[in-house]
């Protein structure tokens, strides 16, 4: 009798723990956009992105402050919040998705693991759709996921003037690098 409640005791806990441990979270994942153009190269990097990876569903989110993005010249940031991506007007970036692939990675093991993204991207008011390979690492509990794709500035409806045409990029690369943590 005592060892079948001892059982069911262990059970209930490890089974507690495993469902706890099905989403995953962060609010300090990083994007990196770069807009290489003839003239200049444009980079910016936002630390504090907020992340949710469900691993029993796949779903996954991500929300970015666009004020929270930094760059080398003040007056780069100026123009981007201001002028071009409206940050008062459209104060943040969405992309909600989920991870194709999700039934061949392992999330109890550690190891890396390709992962197909799929979903919609909403910058500046536009949702577009977006498909990308990146890579999820488990690693002590943890999740390492990032991924490299483009976007094409017209698509979300982000005007650059004439005058600077040459100096941005029309596709620009977005860098996406978060380590989750389960979500107590």
């Amino acid at each position: 009798m005592k060892k079948t409640l001892l059982l069911l005791t262990i059970s209930f806990v490890l089974g507690s723990t495993l469902i706890a441990q099905e989403k995953y979270f962060t609010k300090s994942g990083k994007i990196n956009f770069t807009s290489k153009a003839s003239l200049e190269n444009i980079e910016a990097l936002n630390k504090s992105v907020t992340a949710v990876l469900d691993t029993k569903s796949g779903n996954l989110q991500f929300a970015v402050l666009m004020k929270g993005f930094e760059f080398e010249k003040a007056l780069m940031q100026e123009h981007f919040n201001e002028n071009y991506l409206e940050s008062h007007k459209y104060p943040k970036a969405e992309f909600k998705g989920a991870v194709v692939n999700n039934g061949e990675i392992n999330y109890a093991k550690d190891g890396t693991y390709k992962a197909n993204v799929k979903g919609q991207l909403t910058i500046h008011g536009q949702t577009k759709p977006v498909e990308t390979e990146g890579k999820i690492q488990v690693k002590n509990g943890k999740i390492l996921a990032d991924a490299v794709f483009g976007i094409a500035l017209a698509d979300y409806n982000v005007e650059i003037p004439k005058l600077v045409k040459d100096n941005i990029a029309k596709i620009v690369n977005i860098e996406v690098d978060c380590t989750l943590d389960p979500l107590k």
